[in-house]
């Protein structure tokens, strides 16, 4: 059975960083996101381990532009692994929305974040589906928890999300 260990740690961890930073504090710069994700139900036979990397913690970069804020409140929800952000909810203090996937990973997910000051957020994504491994479906359910800190104005060397 093939199992693709980049599909699984990518496509949690990217849309966590993007709608996490995406409902930060409106101001550009460079954000520093530190997540953690555990399986409720993994895809994984019984006596395999995850891919390294496939809990947590896991951090990154990412930088927000004006004009992303200006356009999205945030930089623009990435679609990787053929996911996509849908019915998003913008109040003040934070956001929900939905996470949809429909490629190798198949399913449904929500979104809470929650800007904690004007520098920091958490973020708790929640997904339901099945993943396709060879010629089976496994059945999947995962969370991703996300703390987001503001680092400053300059991005320096981190490249910011296509608009």
């Amino acid at each position: 059975m093939r199992i693709n260990h980049a599909l699984l740690l990518a496509a949690p961890c990217v849309v966590s960083a993007a709608v996490l930073a995406w409902a930060q504090s409106p101001k550009g710069g460079l954000y520093e996101v530190t997540s953690h994700m555990t399986w409720q139900q993994s895809p994984f036979p019984a006596g395999m381990q995850a891919p390294a990397g496939a809990g947590g913690p896991h951090s990154t970069q990412v930088c927000v532009t004006q004009t992303q804020i200006e356009k999205y409140n945030g930089p623009k929800p990435d679609a990787s692994g053929g996911c996509h952000v849908t019915n998003i909810q913008k109040h003040e203090g934070g956001m929900t929305a939905e996470i949809v996937c429909d490629s190798q990973m198949k399913g449904k997910g929500t979104v809470e974040t929650t800007c904690t000051d004007s520098g920091h957020s958490k973020s708790k994504v929640h997904f339901t589906g099945s993943m396709q491994m060879g010629p089976n479906s496994k059945k999947i359910e995962w969370t991703v928890e996300s703390i987001s800190t503001y680092k400053g104005p300059a991005c320096g060397a981190v490249k910011p999300l296509a608009d």
